[in-house]
């Protein structure tokens, strides 16, 4: 999961949470909106730090070439 997903989990989490945007009643009567934004936004957040640390862990890498010369 890259950070673009984790970020877009995040925020319709968080709508889901504030009710930021107001859903059909066909939709509240069997989805419960605030358990699924609280799991997007944890879920978000998991996948943003694991990304972040995925990324960094790359960096620290060195490369070393070696050549070899005949004389």
């Amino acid at each position: 999961m890259g950070i673009g997903i984790s970020i877009v989990l995040l925020v319709i989490g968080l709508i889901l949470v504030l009710d930021a945007v107001s859903l059909p009643s066909a939709v509240t009567d069997v989805v419960a909106t605030h358990t699924v934004g609280w799991i997007c936004v944890v879920v978000g957040i998991l996948g943003l730090v694991i990304a972040v640390a995925t990324m960094r862990r790359g960096r620290d890498t060195t490369i070393v070439e070696e050549r070899r010369y005949d004389a």
